[in-house]
């Protein structure tokens, strides 16, 4: 009688050993993200304490005292006569929290959802339950490595004060999620 090879053509839920092994790793790097974060938050760490993003076309740095948790697009619903920059609510350990489209927000267009979407939910400390809708969560970057960059044609807000450059000469600019829930355009999101 022979006996099945285990783990070699799939697991208990039928998922191909690639699929696994993508699964593995995407664990393990979520894993050291979170520690890095909590790293950098009590300032154990030797990066600085910036998250990158991707918000529509634009690179962007969040410092993490200000940001919360980073939790996947889930279902949102829409709140009617608001802007279209104003995604609607979604729920977040029961809490609700309202979904900005930073992106459209600036005059950017709409950012597309696709499996690479993230909401960033501000943290506790702005007592603001909001969260933004990032295209991608690029993981941690050091500040220390980059340099001052002049802002350039376009626009910069009292939010977005800072740009910098990093070795790849991208093009980085940093966010004050502090001042963001200050800005009267921001907080009315009605029409």
């Amino acid at each position: 009688m022979t006996q099945p090879i285990p783990d070699l053509v799939s697991d208990k839920t039928g998922a191909k050993p690639d699929a696994l092994a993508r699964r593995t790793r995407l664990r393990e790097f979520q894993a050291q993200l979170v520690e890095r974060m909590q790293a950098a938050r009590t300032g154990a760490s030797p990066y600085a304490s910036q998250l990158g993003v991707q918000i529509g076309q634009r690179y962007c740095l969040l410092n993490l005292q200000e940001a919360g948790e980073i939790i996947s697009v889930g279902a949102i619903t829409k709140v009617p006569l608001t802007h279209d920059w104003f995604l609607g609510l979604t729920n977040v350990r029961g809490s609700l929290v309202s979904v900005i489209d930073l992106a459209s927000f600036q005059g950017q267009g709409a950012t597309p959802v696709d499996r690479e979407s993230r909401i960033v939910v501000f943290a506790p400390g702005l007592s603001f339950n909001s969260g933004i809708l990032v295209s991608r969560v690029l993981g941690l970057r050091n500040i220390a490595d980059m340099r001052p960059h002049a802002a350039e044609a376009e626009a910069v807000t009292p939010w977005a004060p800072r740009q910098y450059v990093d070795r790849d000469s991208q093009v980085w600019t940093a966010l004050d999620l502090s001042l963001i829930v200050q800005d009267a355009q921001f907080l009315h999101v009605g029409l």
